[in-house]
């Protein structure tokens, strides 16, 4: 079967994968994912290898994956196997965010959906939940060179709910955190007091809100919605503790690969790739490992939360 629209109000460039327009058109859980991860997060063949695990898990869970990429300049909402396939294996995929969305639509080109890209387009499609690893935020070294990503602006203003192991550790985290609460958005731990920071369950930083179930955050979502309020609700899940790696030890692979970035002058969307690569091979492919189990955690509870939307509670 082709994709199709599910509703004739979707852009034209949109697609949305057969199962998943179905899932949407009953009312049945649907859970979109990222595709960044698959082509700029992991290398070849775990990236494919993580990508059918984390689909397997939301099936599991009782709601249908949507993993969402720009293929040939389509919008594509949940990719069959041959596609996924192709993606995990191309060399040459643009990273993209907000501005860059449109250009890769125009000009044909393939393109994997950061956290903003991909909560532009699920929110089009109409799926509310959306599982991932980690969100970017304040990148260490702001003073010097202003980067703060995209993800933040559009928690801001983009009405999807994103389930994270935290924001990703590299990053100034206690200056991603007051952006966060500065643009509004609900930050809840899900059954933590602590911030999680991806790999390390605990950042030292309290989280600002806490819920211990799946049916709790869908009603805190459907009272925003309620209310008028604009903008999506960050998850953060803290990484299974048989897969934590401990915050001072992963602290120092980070302090080392960020000096090679700087050395490097690895600047702008190549610095998250760069650190997250040299932490494979510092940590001897442990951060990899702590980078999967994550992310199918965060696609279970993103299942569970989906569910609980879909019946009310």
């Amino acid at each position: 079967m082709t994709a199709r629209h599910h509703a004739t109000n979707l852009p034209a460039c949109l697609d949305v994968a057969p199962e998943v327009e179905e899932a949407l058109a009953a009312g049945r859980p649907v859970v979109a994912l990222e595709s960044t991860i698959i082509t700029h997060g992991m290398p070849w063949p775990a990236n494919l290898e993580t990508a059918r695990a984390v689909e397997d898990v939301v099936r599991t869970g009782g709601a249908v994956p949507a993993t969402i990429a720009v293929i040939a300049g389509r919008v594509r909402v949940g990719l069959d196997g041959a596609t996924l396939e192709a993606l995990a294996r191309k060399a040459d995929v643009m990273k993209l965010s907000r501005a860059d969305l449109p250009f890769a639509v125009a000009t044909g080109r393939d393109g994997a959906t950061t956290v903003a890209a991909t909560m532009i387009c699920a929110a089009l499609a109409g799926i509310r939940v959306f599982a991932t690893g980690g969100i970017g935020g304040v990148h260490r070294g702001v003073e010097e060179t202003m980067d703060v990503s995209a993800d933040l602006e559009e928690l801001a203003r983009t009405p999807v709910c994103v389930v994270c192991a935290g924001a990703k550790a590299i990053l100034d985290l206690p200056r991603t955190l007051e952006a966060l609460e500065t643009r509004g958005v609900p930050v809840i731990g899900y059954r933590t007091d602590d911030l999680p920071a991806f790999w390390s369950r605990s950042s030292g930083l309290p989280a600002p809100l806490r819920l211990d179930e799946a049916g709790a955050i869908a009603a805190m979502i459907e009272a925003k919605r309620d209310l008028g309020l604009e903008g999506g609700v960050l998850v953060t899940n803290p990484v299974p503790e048989e897969a934590e790696i401990p915050r001072a030890e992963i602290d120092a692979h980070i302090a080392t690969a960020l000096a090679e970035a700087k050395a490097q002058r690895i600047a702008a969307k190549a610095v998250t790739p760069f650190l997250l690569g040299r932490l494979v091979e510092l940590t001897g492919g442990r951060s990899l490992a702590t980078n999967v189990a994550l992310v199918k955690s965060n696609a279970a509870l993103a299942a569970g939360i989906a569910s609980a939307l879909s019946t009310g509670g």
